[in-house]
């Protein structure tokens, strides 16, 4: 029986060579980054900001900003994720507040927010939405949240056209629930109820994007007999519509704290 996962916050020290091989280095790496940093571009180009990057990974988006001048505070409990953000921010020859320590822990300890980057991390937590009221506090007045998390439909739908023995666990949450691959999320979100949620705590959404509506859904032969040219197009011609939108594997909400 597959080992049930979702309990604990989940730690990244044992999967970084995923992450970097699977993800990172991958078009569906490349493709999230180049989505967020164009939602996010009118901010990066502001004047300096304080930053703070809940889950920072290894960094990239972090680091993005810091070189636009904004002043960040980093934090992960993946001690080997921090390293390779701390690397990269040496490389780069800019600086950051570092915490090896989970958001619950240091969240008292950060003032008030611009900006807080909270991508990928909402769908891994043992309770997302205390966690994600927990850092939506820390948005100032006039401030924004970018909230990156993996796609609840999109997970059930991707299955669905799998088939087989998957039919009868989508049919029964209990039985899937913080199971799956290692890389598969235990607590995918759904993103009408993020934005619901978003709105009821003072925030209005500027931006809704779907992080690959197309591609995940695509088998692997016939990714490879389709010019990823003509499928980028597509991707970037819906990944904003509605519908479309929330049927991206992630999904990213710009919202802006209106309070």
């Amino acid at each position: 029986m597959a080992k049930q996962r979702g309990k604990h916050d989940q730690n990244f020290d044992m999967l970084i060579g995923k992450f970097e091989q699977q993800v990172y280095s991958t078009f569906k790496g490349e493709w999230r980054l180049k989505l967020l940093q164009e939602d996010l571009r009118r901010l990066h180009q502001k004047a300096s900001m304080d930053v703070w990057d809940a889950g920072c990974g290894m960094g990239q988006m972090a680091l993005w900003f810091a070189k636009g001048g904004h002043r960040l505070t980093c934090n992960d409990i993946s001690y080997k994720m921090l390293e390779k953000a701390k690397a990269a921010f040496v490389q780069e020859g800019c600086a950051a507040v570092f915490h090896k320590a989970p958001l619950q822990e240091i969240v008292h300890r950060i003032d008030p927010q611009d900006l807080v980057l909270f991508h990928a991390v909402l769908e891994w937590l043992a309770h997302p939405m205390e966690n994600l009221e927990i850092v939506a506090r820390r948005v100032k007045p006039g401030g924004y949240l970018s909230l990156l998390f993996y796609n609840y439909h999109s997970f059930i739908y991707r299955n669905a056209l799998k088939g087989t023995w998957r039919l009868g666990f989508l049919l029964d949450p209990s039985k899937w629930w913080g199971r799956g691959k290692k890389l598969t999320p235990p607590h995918p979100q759904k993103p009408e109820e993020i934005i619901v949620w978003l709105e009821a705590h003072g925030f209005e959404i500027e931006v809704v994007t779907g992080i690959r509506v197309f591609h995940d859904y695509m088998e692997k032969e016939v990714l490879d007999g389709s010019s990823m040219d003509e499928l980028s197009a597509l991707e970037y011609r819906y990944c904003r519509e509605p519908v479309y939108s929330h049927m991206g594997r992630y999904v990213h909400v710009m919202a802006r704290n209106l309070f």
